[in-house]
């Protein structure tokens, strides 16, 4: 999302949003976030490093799963396939609550704009659109904590498919901002975030899956104007 739009607000007109500090987006050129040539190169990547990391753990857990737990095959497809859905639904959350919030005070504002903001006036700055190696790592590690502190072994099941659909995601944020719409069923990936790019900050905040901006009603109504806008 754009620097200081706020919860709520809809972009009519990207180039004009009252009471807003809303900056439209730009389709070449990137922006400078850290002064610290250091923290500016880690807050780049390409998108095949948080993928090949994702899915090396992945196959890692998958692995240990096989050899170190008691978990039937049934029970390790189950807990991967809810693992990935689960995903989605989290994807979700923090893309509207956490990467969209309310910009009401100089800190909030900051911190939406670097997690967020930044990709919003630059949506086509291919070094922005992935989570950056040292981030991926820590996050992965993170959730290998925590889920095996509340599933137990469950977790060399679900958190692998977690992880998948995290590089399913990224897969179809990066394909969405840099190639062309395909001429068949997946066009409506295009289609969805352009709506939320282009047209409604504040709507289809589903970047792999539009099902939960369905469930909770953030879909936003597609147009013509919308369609060739995705072209």
């Amino acid at each position: 999302m754009a620097e200081g739009i706020d919860s709520g607000k809809k972009i009519a007109d990207p180039g004009q949003i009252p009471g807003t500090s809303y900056i439209p987006p730009k389709n070449k050129g990137t922006k400078k976030l850290f002064e610290n040539p250091v923290l500016e190169k880690l807050s780049r990547t390409h998108i095949s490093v948080p993928l090949t990391i994702f899915a090396l753990y992945a196959v890692t857990l998958l692995y240990w799963s096989v050899t170190h737990t008691n978990l039937t095959a049934g029970t390790t497809i189950g807990l991967f396939f809810l693992g990935f859905l689960s995903f989605t639904f989290v994807e979700y959350l923090v893309h509207r609550y956490v990467y969209h919030l309310s910009t009401h005070t100089e800190w909030r504002k900051k911190f939406q704009y670097n997690a967020h903001g930044v990709h919003h006036e630059f949506p086509k700055d291919k070094g922005r659109l992935a989570m950056p190696p040292l981030l991926s790592i820590t996050v992965a590690t993170l959730l290998l904590l925590f889920f095996r502190l509340v599933m137990g072994d469950f977790t060399f099941a679900f958190l692998p498919g977690f992880l998948v659909g995290y590089a399913f995601y990224l897969s179809v944020h990066y394909m969405v901002h840099i190639y062309q719409p395909p001429k068949n069923f997946l066009k409506f990936l295009w289609v969805n975030h352009s709506i939320h790019h282009y047209k409604d900050g504040d709507s289809v905040f589903g970047v792999s899956s539009p099902l939960w901006d369905y469930v909770f009603g953030t879909m936003r109504a597609k147009n013509k104007e919308t369609r060739k806008a995705a072209v």
